[in-house]
C-alpha cells in the first residue's frame, strides 16, 4: 500500500488555512489572528514609560535610604545611596 499525502499538507503547518470568521467579534486580546499595526509601537512607549517609573522610583528610594547602624559587610546600594557616608563612617 502507497501512502499519499493530502495536497498542500506537506508545504502548510499549524493546522492549514485560516478559516472564515464574523467581522464583528471584539475581545481584548485582539480577536482571531491579532496583528494590530501600531504593537510594536505602542508597546516601546509602555516600556519607555515604564522605564520611566522605575528610574523615579530608584531616584526617591536612593535619597530616602537611611541606615542608622553601620552594617558589618558591604552593602550594594551604598553606592548610590545619598547618606551612605554619614551613616557609615567606615566607606572611603
Amino acid at each position: 500500500p502507497r501512502r499519499v499525502a493530502a495536497r498542500g499538507a506537506s508545504r502548510t503547518m499549524g493546522g492549514g488555512r485560516k478559516f472564515l470568521y464574523p467581522k464583528y467579534v471584539w475581545s481584548p486580546s485582539g480577536g482571531y489572528w491579532p496583528n494590530p499595526p501600531g504593537a510594536m509601537r505602542n508597546t516601546a512607549f509602555v516600556i519607555m514609560g515604564m522605564s520611566a517609573i522605575a528610574a523615579m522610583v530608584f531616584m526617591v528610594s536612593a535619597s530616602k535610604e537611611r541606615r542608622y547602624r553601620p552594617p558589618h559587610w558591604h552593602i550594594p546600594s551604598q553606592r548610590w545611596c545619598k547618606h551612605a557616608k554619614e551613616d557609615d563612617p567606615s566607606l572611603p
